[in-house]
């Protein structure tokens, strides 16, 4: 991985009180990152931080908030400044938005607004408070996205319009910031919360569990291909990275 001899690399990751941003969370303390870490509910937060450290992460700062609100992400980028800078910014938190799934004709257009502000502003003013020192440090900026934003499924209209403009934010920012790499990664179908949330009362145990992502993500974050869009179940250890 990128960064000085002898100086322990820093990661912000939003929404990692479970799910996906949990388990690399988890990869990363092993790999003895200092953390930086956030989520929407403070006790979800705090077990998640105390779990982290059980495991052997050496410093995690865990700060309960919403990235919509610019009070909490001012709060997100003192902690990272208190740390020297962020290595890695990993904007992982996101909202489904209004459910059940209801179709873009009846979508309340003050909950499309909310996803939009959690889902694309929050990570692009992220972006812009951290990419100097992401690119002093030619670090990288990771957006987590889905499959929802590049194909047209019944009822993910406002959760899939959202992930497309992410991806689209990532594209423009890998063209104007050729000192950090900028990765926009499709997790695949996992077992999470918001996955449930979107069947309600169906069962999703065939969905495999957030951890099958995690060694797709530290491949990119170790090898640092070039920017693009990438699948994080198909950049498997033996597989060929392409974007």
């Amino acid at each position: 991985m990128n960064g000085s001899p002898g100086r322990s690399q820093v990661a912000l990751i939003t929404g990692a009180s479970k799910g996906l941003g949990f388990a690399l969370a988890s990869a990363l303390g092993r790999r003895g990152w200092r953390l930086v870490i956030d989520a929407r509910s403070p006790d979800a937060l705090h077990a998640a931080a105390a779990a982290l450290r059980a495991a052997g992460a050496d410093e995690v700062v865990a700060l309960a908030g919403d990235v919509a609100d610019p009070a909490h992400r001012d709060a997100l980028v003192r902690a990272v400044a208190a740390h020297g800078g962020a290595d890695v910014v990993v904007n992982n938190a996101s909202t489904l938005g209004v459910t059940p799934l209801p179709p873009l004709r009846t979508y309340p257009l003050d909950a499309l607004a909310a996803v939009f502000a959690v889902n694309v502003i929050g990570p692009v003013a992220l972006a812009q408070a951290l990419l100097p020192t992401l690119a002093a440090r030619r670090g990288a900026l990771v957006n987590i996205t889905s499959d929802a934003a590049v194909e047209g499924y019944e009822g993910w209209g406002g959760y899939g319009a959202s992930k497309a403009a992410l991806e689209q934010v990532s594209r423009v920012l890998a063209a104007e910031e050729p000192d950090v790499r900028v990765y926009w990664v499709d997790p695949g179908d996992l077992r999470t919360q918001m996955h449930q949330d979107a069947f309600p009362g169906e069962d999703i145990g065939d969905r495999p569990l957030p951890e099958v992502a995690v060694p797709g993500l530290l491949r990119l974050l170790d090898e640092r291909p070039p920017s693009g869009r990438y699948r994080a179940q198909q950049l498997a250890p033996d597989r060929t990275v392409s974007s």
